[in-house]
C-alpha cells in the first residue's frame, strides 16, 4: 500500500491536552497512523508525524488542522520559533511507493480544502510552490503572523495561493508543501551566555550564508541554554554526522564545546547508522551487514513486486488476468508520470510546464486508482465463487442463487470495465506526453502507451468472459441490456486506446528518426 508521510507543525507546545486532541483527531482518520509527537515548551510548538495511504492523507491532515484552528489562538501565542499560523506548516513527504508529484497533488488538494472550509489563507512552499519566490519556507514565513496579518491585503507579494487575502483572526495563515525527508536536529552549546556563539555557528553552517547547502540553521535560547536549531533538508547529500562535525569545528573557534544534541520527530535509521559507522571508522559499511535488515527482507517476502508475481504464478485463481491488467495500467501511469517529472521544471520545456505538471497529477491519480483495482478485481472474482456455492435445494434457494450469480457476474464485469476506462485515459495521457514531453524520454512515453493499451485490452477480455458467463446462466444479454452495454463500452475503449497507442508510437518514431 503506497504511503505518504506528513509532518504538520502546530503552534502549541505547552498545553498537552491541546496537543493530544490534535493527535487524536489525526489518528481517528481511517488508515492514518501517528508515529511521533514532539513538543517543545520554549519553541511553543509541537511536531506530529504520521503516515497514511494517499487516499486518506488529506483527510488526516485536515482533521489536525481543523482541531488546531478550534483550540489555538495565535494572538496569544509567543515562542522562540517563527510561526505564521496555529497550524504553521504541513509538509507531505514521499515514502516508498509514492512520488513527489503525488505529494504536490496532496498539497494542492489540502490547500484548496483548508481555504474553502476553514477560511485560512494558504501558501504553497518547497516543491509544491507555484512560484520560485515561495520555494523557501523562510521567505514565506517572513514577518510571521503579525507581519502577514498587516500586509496580506495590500501587498501583492503576500497574496495567498488559496483563499482570500485576509488571515484567519485566530488561526492566521498556513504553509502547505511537498518536500524530501527533513531531519530536525539541534545542537546545544552550553549556557545562555553562549547565544552569540550559537548565532555565529548557525550563520557559518547554513546554506544561505555559504555553509552547508542543505542545512537551515538559527541560534536560539532554549531552557536557558544556547542552541543551534537546524533543519537538514537532504541528509543523503549532507549527512547528520558531517553537520555535527562542522558545528563542533565552528564552535571550537570560540572556545566552546557542544554539550549534547537532539532530534525533533523521527529520523531515517540510515542517518544514525551512517553516523555510527563513521564514528568507529567502519570500512565498506553497507546495510546488508545488519542482521535486522536481512531478517526484515525475509519476513517481508522480498520486494512487493516479487510477491505479487509469485501470487500470480501460483495455482490459485486470484490474482488473475484482471488484476494483472490493472497492474499493467498502474505501471503505465507511473511511466507517464515519470516522463512528466523529467520534463517539468526544465527551461527547454518552459512553455508546457503548467500542462506537464497537470498531466503528472492526473497520471498519479490514475496510478492510485489502478492499484486499487488490482485488489478489487480479485475480490470480484471471489464474490462470483461464493455466489456459485449458494444452496439450490428448493425453488426459492435456486432463485436466490441465480440472482446472486447474476449480480456477482455483473460486478465482475464492472470492475475490469473501470480498469479499461482508466487504462484508456492513461494511454491518451502517455500519447500526449510523448508529443510535448522530454525528447530523451519519448521511448518511455511510448512504452507507457503500449502498456496501457495492453491493460485496456486485457480488461476488456475480462468484461467479455463475464458477460459470456451471464449468457450461459440465462441472463438477458440483448442489445438493450446492462451486460450488452458493458461489453459495448469495453470494445469502444479498446478502439480508443489503440488509436492513442499508435499516436505515441508515431511520435516516438518521428523523434528517433529526426534525432
Amino acid at each position: 500500500m503506497p504511503l505518504v508521510e506528513c509532518v504538520p507543525n502546530f503552534s502549541e507546545g505547552r498545553d498537552p491536552t491541546v496537543v493530544a486532541a490534535i493527535r487524536d483527531a489525526i489518528a481517528a482518520v481511517t488508515g492514518a497512523h501517528v508515529l511521533d509527537v514532539s513538543s517543545d515548551v520554549s519553541h511553543h510548538r509541537s511536531v506530529i508525524t504520521f503516515v497514511a495511504p494517499l487516499e486518506h492523507a488529506v483527510e488526516a491532515a485536515f482533521a489536525g488542522i481543523r482541531e488546531a484552528t478550534a483550540r489555538i489562538d495565535l494572538t496569544r501565542h509567543q515562542g522562540e520559533h517563527p510561526r505564521l499560523g496555529a497550524t504553521d506548516v504541513v509538509p507531505f513527504v514521499p515514502l516508498d511507493g509514492t512520488t513527489m508529484e503525488d505529494c504536490i497533488a496532496l498539497a494542492n488538494a489540502l490547500g484548496d480544502r483548508v481555504a474553502r472550509e476553514l477560511g485560512i489563507p494558504v501558501y504553497l512552499y518547497e516543491r509544491a510552490a507555484h512560484t520560485t519566490a515561495r520555494e523557501n519556507l523562510a521567505d514565506v514565513r517572513r514577518g510571521e503572523f503579525e507581519g502577514i496579518r498587516d500586509s496580506i491585503a495590500t501587498d501583492p507579494a503576500r497574496a495567498p495561493d488559496y483563499g482570500v487575502a485576509a488571515v484567519h483572526p485566530t488561526a492566521g495563515a498556513i504553509a502547505i508543501g511537498a518536500r524530501p525527508f527533513l531531519v530536525a536536529y539541534n545542537v546545544y552549546l552550553g549556557p545562555e551566555s553562549n547565544l552569540p556563539v550559537a548565532k555565529a555557528v548557525a550563520k557559518a553552517i547554513r546554506g544561505s550564508s555559504g555553509g552547508l547547502r542543505f542545512v537551515k540553521a538559527m541560534g536560539l535560547v532554549v531552557d536557558g541554554q544556547a542552541q543551534v536549531s537546524m533543519n537538514l533538508v537532504d541528509t543523503e547529500k549532507t549527512p547528520l554526522h558531517r553537520v555535527f562535525e562542522m558545528v563542533r569545528m565552528e564552535a571550537a573557534a570560540f572556545g566552546v564545546v557542544p554539550t549534547w544534541s537532539e532530534l525533533v520527530g523521527l529520523v531515517p535509521e540510515r542517518c544514525l547508522l551512517d553516523a555510527g559507522a563513521r564514528h568507529v571508522q567502519l570500512r565498506d559499511y553497507a546495510p546488508a551487514m545488519l542482521l535486522e535488515h536481512r531478517v526484515r527482507e525475509v519476513a517481508q517476502g522480498g520486494e512487493a513486486l516479487d510477491a505479487f508475481v509469485a501470487r500470480v504464478a501460483s495455482p490459485a485463481p486470484t490474482p488473475g488476468g484482471g488484476s494483472v491488467a490493472a497492474h499493467a495500467g498502474a505501471l503505465s501511469a507511473a511511466l507517464a508520470q515519470m516522463v512528466a517529472g523529467l520534463t517539468a521544471g526544465r527551461k527547454k520545456y518552459a512553455a508546457v510546464d503548467a500542462e506537464v505538471r497537470a498531466l503528472a497529477g492526473e497520471a498519479s491519480a490514475f496510478r492510485q486508482l489502478l492499484s486499487t483495482l488490482v485488489v478489487r478485481d480479485a475480490a470480484s472474482y471471489d464474490a462470483v465463487r461464493v455466489a456459485y456455492q449458494h444452496p439450490a435445494e428448493t425453488d426459492a434457494q435456486s432463485a436466490a442463487r441465480m440472482h446472486a450469480i447474476h449480480a456477482a457476474l455483473i460486478g465482475a464485469a464492472e470492475v475490469p470495465l473501470e480498469t479499461a476506462r482508466a487504462a484508456a485515459r492513461v494511454c491518451a495521457l502517455a500519447a500526449h506526453i510523448a508529443e510535448i514531453g522530454n525528447r530523451n524520454a519519448v521511448s518511455d512515453a511510448a512504452v507507457a502507451a503500449l502498456l496501457s493499451e495492453a491493460a485496456c485490452k486485457g480488461a476488456a477480455w475480462n468484461v467479455r468472459i463475464n458477460v459470456s458467463a451471464l449468457a450461459a446462466e440465462g441472463a438477458d444479454v440483448s442489445s438493450a441490456s446492462r451486460p450488452a452495454a458493458l461489453l459495448a463500452e469495453a470494445l469502444a475503449l479498446v478502439t480508443a486506446a489503440s488509436v492513442e497507442a499508435r499516436r505515441a508510437e508515431q511520435q516516438a518514431e518521428a523523434s528517433l528518426t529526426n534525432s
